[in-house]
């Protein structure tokens, strides 16, 4: 392990070297290049005491969450300081080895001057972005408005207005009082159903007890449901037996009810309307393993007509590939979250890319697949980095028809 850390740190202390030729290269203010470096040693002295430190029995995210940031920050930017003096460095060497000059003769301190600048100027950008992300970016929650049809939708329903909500991840939010504005913008679709697709906390169930009464306040005129997702396991931090794990998902369930959500663990529920009925299923987490696999399907189809119209609620998108679109039961449109865009990319009418389709090629908005529907929603709030680039954190409309 220290072999290890030592290595890592020689490969950003070389970094560091090289990218301080850029600052030097644009500046001959000695207060300037101490502040450079005393800037740099300052983070780097955080995020390896904060590594170091870090354990699986710390139930918060905070410490994840600085971690994350300083990286995202401070350290990752430089990439595109380094990407530009190597530029300027590969035209010379390559020169030199080619035969076309001395590398004093293709040096030219203006080009580097430049490189310089552009590297340090995109370096400043990106680190604004996630600023701007952590800071306001997350709390940038915007209506996305999606029409589904389905063949054998009944009458009463048409027009009927459902709400889908994601991954909330309350442990990651120190002010419910933040959020105001986000269960406003719910209640002012006046849904008719409010489905919430898994992961309300990080760890543990209390996170989201301090977010119970703002919760509590979203109104749907046919109820609230709930699935669980990942998260809301207690996987990812240790217990000190098996009894306090399933103590702290018995309460987190017994939260969400107190905040009118029913949970729905491989069951459903029928909505009815001047006698005819719509279906909302929702199963248990199924992913790719490690993360569980508790989802059924079969459970939660007890006692559905097969020509019923039918909702699913899966917290994980993979279940659809994997599981659902193969079922011989006619589930018509799937919800899901889990992806959360990765909080990070380009998420534009006609453009959208964001590092986490290389992992979920189903990541964010409506997809079809034999004959079958399935939406990625793309979050309520955040995990790890504790912000919001490019992708927004979404509250999903949907209007059946």
């Amino acid at each position: 392990m220290q072999k290890n850390f030592l290595i890592i740190a020689g490969i950003f202390l070389f970094l560091e070297i090289y990218i301080y030729q850029a600052v030097r290269t644009l500046t001959d203010n000695l207060w300037i290049k101490i502040g450079y470096w005393v800037i740099s040693l300052a983070v780097y002295g955080i995020f390896a005491y904060e590594v170091t430190h870090y354990q699986r029995s710390d139930r918060s995210m905070v410490r994840a969450q600085i971690m994350i940031s300083l990286f995202l920050i401070f350290i990752l930017p430089k990439i595109f300081v380094v990407l530009f003096l190597l530029i300027d460095d590969i035209i010379r060497i390559g020169g030199y080895l080619i035969g076309f000059s001395k590398p004093s003769e293709n040096f030219f301190p203006e080009r580097r001057k430049f490189l310089s600048l552009v590297g340090l100027g995109m370096s400043g950008v990106l680190s604004a972005l996630f600023i701007d992300g952590i800071t306001f970016g997350k709390y940038r929650h915007k209506v996305r408005r999606v029409r589904v049809n389905f063949t054998n939708l009944p009458k009463s329903f048409k027009g009927y207005k459902i709400i889908q909500i994601s991954d909330v991840h309350s442990g990651s939010f120190s002010d419910p009082g933040k959020l105001e504005h986000a269960i406003e913008l719910i209640n002012e679709q006046k849904p008719d159903l409010v489905l919430f697709t898994g992961d309300m906390v990080n760890n543990v169930a209390d996170e989201f007890k301090p977010f119970i009464p703002l919760f509590s306040k979203i109104q749907a005129k046919d109820g609230k449901f709930a699935v669980l997702g990942n998260h809301d396991y207690g996987d990812y931090v240790t217990w000190e037996s098996p009894a306090a794990k399933k103590e702290n998902l018995d309460t987190l369930i017994r939260y969400e009810k107190q905040a009118g959500f029913d949970m729905l663990r491989n069951e459903h529920r029928i909505i009815e309307k001047n006698g005819e009925k719509l279906y909302i299923l929702g199963v248990e987490n199924w992913g790719l393993k490690p993360f569980p696999q508790f989802g059924k399907i079969d459970d939660a189809l007890k006692n559905v007509p097969e020509s019923a119209t039918k909702i699913l609620m899966s917290h994980d998108p993979t279940h659809f590939d994997y599981v659902v679109k193969k079922h011989p039961a006619n589930i018509h449109l799937t919800l899901s979250g889990h992806t959360h865009g990765m909080q990070f990319g380009l998420d534009l009418k006609n453009v959208k890319w964001s590092p986490v389709q290389y992992k979920y090629p189903k990541w964010a908005d409506l997809y079809e697949s034999e004959g079958k529907l399935l939406y990625v929603n793309r979050g309520f709030g955040v995990l790890g980095y504790p912000g919001r680039v490019g992708v927004l954190p979404e509250i999903t409309l949907f209007e059946l028809s």
